[in-house]
């Protein structure tokens, strides 16, 4: 088995994995898809291997591409994943293999994030003696919540003369910045800020895109407008991952009709700081 860096020659190959892959453990614990069929996975696979910000690594076993793994270097904190291995060649140790080298990759970096399937033993056990530590428990949410923003909240669209405040803002949040990833994504989701007496009090990136939204807010009123608002304004439901510990806000999500899905663990290697304040990751962190 060897590893080398993934070109656009793997797409179709890594698509398939990525979704036999996920099918498998979802089916093995009874939950929906991650990726709802095959195109599904070769279109995320085209997203992660054209993006000049997200570092890939293959691994092939007798020449047959068998696994991927990614490193998103858009900020200071890096990313990791989704790794899979093809399900026919799992039980090896390649899986292993394909973490070392993205922790290889980022060890320049103050800290590495991922989401891990908390249902999946194997993953968690496997991450923590590489040396990631667990931080919060996540679950996914989704719905349409069955209420208004309050009136001394504005809702509304991300433009890009909210970049700074809102970098700003998760700074004071997390201790770090992520605004290159908040602006990728805005150009390709409907992005949205929250506002309360002209100050920007959150924002959410990718509303109707789950796993890969994430969002912040100074305090949890703000970020129940925010959720609110979003939904309005995409006039769709929305879906996050949302850190259990924040058992009020976790209420209020199940009080205005929204649903609970996967379960998920965030782990993390290297700096690591309490939020102050409420958040929501993405599938990274």
């Amino acid at each position: 088995m060897q590893l080398r860096e993934i070109t656009n020659a793997d797409t179709q190959e890594c698509g398939r994995i990525i979704y036999e892959a996920f099918r498998g453990i979802d089916d093995q614990h009874n939950f929906p898809y991650d990726f709802a069929d095959r195109e599904a996975g070769l279109q995320f696979a085209e997203m992660v291997i054209n993006s000049p910000d997200i570092w890939g690594v293959a691994a092939e076993e007798n020449g047959k591409f068998v696994g991927s793994n990614f490193l998103w270097e858009f900020d200071e904190i890096v990313g990791v994943g989704p790794i899979t291995v093809d399900p026919s060649a799992q039980e090896k140790g390649i899986g292993r293999k394909l973490m070392q080298a993205v922790i290889e990759r980022g060890k320049d970096a103050p800290g590495i994030r991922l989401l891990q399937a908390a249902y999946n033993a194997r993953s968690m056990s496997l991450y923590t003696a590489l040396g990631f530590d667990i931080r919060e428990p996540i679950v996914v949410i989704s719905g349409s919540p069955e209420v208004e923003p309050s009136s001394e909240y504005t809702v509304r669209r991300f433009e890009e003369d909210d970049l700074e405040a809102c970098s700003v803002l998760h700074i004071c949040v997390h201790g770090y910045s992520r605004r290159r990833e908040l602006r990728s994504l805005s150009k390709n989701f409907p992005s949205c800020v929250v506002e309360k007496d002209g100050e920007i009090r959150g924002y959410m990136t990718a509303p109707n895109a789950g796993l890969l939204n994430h969002s912040i807010a100074k305090k949890e009123a703000d970020m129940e407008a925010l959720i609110a608002g979003a939904a309005k304004i995409t006039g769709e439901p929305i879906s996050f991952l949302l850190p259990t510990r924040q058992a009020d806000l976790f209420r209020w999500c199940l009080k205005n009709g929204f649903r609970v899905g996967k379960p998920f663990t965030l782990m993390s290697m290297g700096d690591y700081r309490e939020p102050r304040g409420i958040f929501t990751p993405s599938v990274l962190y």
